[in-house]
């Protein structure tokens, strides 16, 4: 064991894992942050915590993954290389494993300007620090957990114990590359790999069929990312604006068409049907990646809707979630 995880031995013990996905508030309410993780808890087995997403001050990554952690959930902690230099996330990384923390995700983190994207003033004249890119993150955390070593060469005494996490979007331009991009971060060390999300199914399993040519998914674990779509709405501005995502039309058409003008009880009853066609698409994603090969688990985000993670993982008969004893790295 690297790390001792839940995750770690979740997925040692060949289950097919399966991931959550927690955003801290944009304040200090911790216990906004403890009911995310009591929904959460029991229907997956790690809780990713985000850190900062879409470029818009939140409560610290860090700070909601002890709170989730004394929930008695088990965090992934993300951590960007767009707000730290070098230094700072080392920093940073001792005093999380300090606090309990056996998972890390290495990202590099939503450009600045993104955060203004949508309805939120966010801080796109924020300097980005971008020090070191996701790759050399994965690597550093590596040599800091196996060598005992910081970046710099000064040795760590008690160094991390940390099941090494990174993204990847297997359908992003330039797509011919992603592969190779996958490789280079498993060979820096990540012992798992969360995907955006998918929902072109035939896409990605010809994307996977590269992947196991190449033997990438014999080194690391990759978990299948599924946002739970509420509307067709949100299906199609991820297409437009989220990249590397891309939405079928057959999928969109699934989906009731809520117009402005519709009398509120239609809104409403438009609505609560496109909550159903999207647990129903997300269960049908979350079977078709266990029959992917080199997939081992999914990576299910909720956005804002973490009830409807047990609901999905439920529907795909994937609970309840198995139960491991401890074991120390």
């Amino acid at each position: 064991m690297k790390s001792g995880s839940n995750l770690e031995r979740v997925l040692a013990a060949g289950h097919f894992a399966v991931t959550g996905e927690l955003g801290p508030p944009m304040s200090c309410d911790a216990q906004a942050v403890r009911d995310k993780a009591d929904i959460l808890k029991g229907s997956v087995d790690a809780v990713n915590i985000t850190d900062n997403q879409t470029a818009v001050v939140r409560m610290s990554s860090i700070a909601s993954a002890v709170l989730t952690l004394d929930q008695g959930a088990e965090p992934v902690m993300q951590m960007t290389t767009r707000d730290r230099n070098r230094i700072a996330i080392q920093a940073d990384i001792l005093g999380a494993a300090a606090l309990g923390m056996k998972n890390c995700l290495c990202i590099a983190g939503d450009h600045q300007s993104f955060g203004a994207a949508g309805r939120l003033n966010g801080h796109p004249g924020a300097k980005n620090v971008y020090d070191i890119d996701s790759i050399q993150l994965v690597n550093i955390l590596k040599n800091m957990r196996d060598l005992g070593v910081q970046q710099g060469g000064d040795p760590i005494t008690i160094p991390p114990k940390l099941f090494i996490g990174a993204a990847w979007t297997p359908m992003g331009d330039p797509v011919q590359f992603r592969v190779t991009r996958l490789a280079k971060k498993v060979a820096a060390g990540a012992d798992f790999i969360q995907t955006q999300g998918v929902y072109d199914i035939e896409q990605f399993a010809n994307t996977m069929k590269d992947v196991c040519n190449r033997g990438i998914h014999e080194n690391t674990a990759i978990l299948m990312g599924i946002i739970v779509p509420k509307a067709a709405g949100m299906l199609r501005y991820m297409n437009n604006i989220v990249a590397g995502v891309s939405d079928p039309d057959e999928m969109i058409k699934r989906f009731p068409v809520i117009k402005k003008a519709m009398p509120d009880d239609e809104k409403a009853q438009a609505r609560a049907e496109s909550a159903e066609i999207g647990k129903k698409i997300a269960i049908e994603l979350v079977n078709q990646a266990r029959e992917i090969p080199g997939v081992k688990g999914v990576h299910i985000q909720g956005i804002e809707w973490e009830e409807v993670v047990p609901e999905v993982v439920g529907g795909a008969g994937l609970l309840p979630r198995p139960e491991l004893p401890d074991i120390q790295a």
